[in-house]
C-alpha cells in the first residue's frame, strides 16, 4: 500500500530478491505511474487505487507505505486478520496508535513498525558491544541534505493525483496533526509533522533501542521559522544525550551520526544516506590505557547487507515464527509520544519527565 520513493528504491526490489519468502499479490497507489513501475517488478500482482480492494485479496501481510496516516489501512487490515507492517512514523497521534494496537490485538495479528536502522548490521554490532551503564554522554547529529542527488541514479516513477483529492488528503493530514498536538502554534505543529515524525524519529528510536527509555526531556528548541532545525537534550540515567537535526540544502552531503562516550571507551556509528543500497554503516571504537598516552581506534564494517532487506527478513520471521518484532507497535507509539513532548517543550520551555509515556499529555 503505497508505491512511492521508499517502496521503489528499497521495498519493492528487495521483495523481488526475497521471492523465496515473499510473493507480492497486490499493489496499491493513488497514482498510475508508480503502480506501473511496481508492476514491472511484480507482474503477477493485481493493481488497485483503494486499500480496501487489497484486503479483499486476503494477503498474509500488508506493507503500509503511504505518505499520510497509516491508521485507516492498518486498522482495517488488522481487523480482517491480516498482519501489518507500517513504515515510520507509525501514526500521527497517540490516539491513532492506540487504536492500531487494539485492532491488532482484536485481530490476533502482528503489527511491526519500520525502523530500518535497528536492523543495520553495524547498529546490531554496537548494540551487542555497548555497556549502557558506562555511557556518560550521547551525541546524535543529523545533517539533512537534498534528496535528489541520492536517488537520481535509480529509474523512478513520479506519480500525480487529482488536485482535489490531494487537497482532501492534505486537509485530513492537518486535522490529524491538530488532534495530536492540540493548541500548539503553527511552528511547533510543522516541526512535529515534518521533522520529528518524518525524519528525527529514526534517531530517537535508535537511541532508545540502545539506552532504553529516557528519564527526562531536559530541553528542546526549534531553529528558525521554516523550521530549519531541532535541538533536544534527553537524560538516560547518568547520561545526557544531545540530539541535533539541521537542514543543510547547499550540498548533497547527508550525515547521520550516533556517538556515545564513556570514561574509558567511545563508540560512533556513521550512517550513509538511507537511499543508497548496501552502502555500509561504519562503527568506530576508541579506547586506551587509563593514565597513559596509549590509545587505539578501530573502524568496523560489519556487513554490506542492506538494512531494509534485513528488516524484511525480520518481518518474515515474525509472521512464520509467530513472535513479536524487535520494533513493536508499543515501541513505535513511545516515539510518537516523545516527538509530541519535544514539540510541546520547545513551545513552552518546560522539561518533561518520562517523555515516552503514552498516556494523556
Amino acid at each position: 500500500m503505497g508505491c512511492g520513493l521508499v517502496a521503489q528504491v528499497m521495498h519493492l526490489p528487495y521483495l523481488q530478491e526475497l521471492s523465496d519468502r515473499y510473493e507480492v499479490i497486490a499493489l496499491c497507489d493513488l497514482a498510475e505511474e508508480p503502480l506501473r513501475f511496481a508492476s514491472r517488478l511484480h507482474p503477477g500482482a493485481t493493481t488497485h487505487a483503494r486499500f480496501e480492494d487489497v484486503l479483499e485479496r486476503r494477503p498474509d501481510v500488508v506493507l503500509v507505505l503511504i505518505a499520510g496516516s497509516h491508521a485507516p489501512a492498518a486498522i482495517a487490515a488488522a481487523e480482517a486478520g491480516i498482519h501489518v507492517f507500517v513504515e515510520k512514523p507509525m501514526c500521527l497521534s497517540l490516539e491513532e496508535g492506540q487504536a492500531m494496537i487494539a485492532a491488532a490485538e482484536r485481530g490476533g495479528v502482528r503489527l511491526m513498525v519500520g525502523y530500518m536502522k535497528r536492523y543495520d548490521p553495524a547498529y546490531e554490532e554496537l548494540a551487542a558491544r555497548l555497556d549502557r551503564d558506562s555511557v556518560r554522554l550521547g551525541r546524535v547529529t543529523t545533517l539533512e541534505s537534498p534528496l535528489e542527488p541520492y536517488v537520481a541514479q535509480y529509474r523512478l516513477a513520479r506519480g500525480s493525483i487529482d488536485p482535489d483529492l490531494l487537497a482532501e488528503l492534505a486537509a485530513d493530514d492537518a486535522r490529524r496533526v491538530d488532534e495530536a498536538v492540540g493548541d500548539l502554534p503553527p511552528l511547533a505543529r510543522k516541526t512535529y509533522r515534518a521533522i520529528l515524525l518524518d525524519s528525527m524519529v529514526h534517531e530517537l528510536n535508535a537511541v532508545r533501542g540502545l539506552l532504553g527509555e529516557p528519564d527526562e526531556l531536559l530541553f528542546s528548541h526549534i531553529w528558525g521559522t521554516e523550521p530549519t532545525g531541532v535541538t533536544a537534550t534527553l537524560r538516560f540515567g547518568a547520561a545526557d544525550c544531545i540530539f541535533s537535526w539541521v537542514d543543510l540544502p547547499g550540498i548533497a552531503r547527508y550525515a547521520g551520526e550516533l556517538a556515545f562516550y564513556g570514561a574509558d571507551e567511545r563508540a560512533t556509528l556513521t550512517f550513509p544516506s538511507p537511499f543508497l543500497r548496501s552502502m555500509p554503516t561504519t562503527l568506530v571504537l576508541e579506547g586506551g590505557d587509563p593514565g597513559t598516552t596509549a590509545s587505539w581506534r578501530t573502524e568496523h564494517t560489519a556487513s554490506y547487507e542492506e538494512a531494509f532487506k534485513q528488516e524484511l527478513l525480520e518481518l518474515h520471521a515474525v509472521i512464520t515464527e509467530d513472535r513479536e518484532p524487535r520494533t513493536t507497535a508499543v515501541d513505535g507509539l513511545r516515539d510518537v509520544a516523545l516527538c509530541r513532548a519535544i514539540a510541546a517543550s520547545a513551545h513552552d520551555g518546560r522539561p518533561r519527565s518520562r517523555p515516552t509515556e503514552t498516556g494523556p499529555a
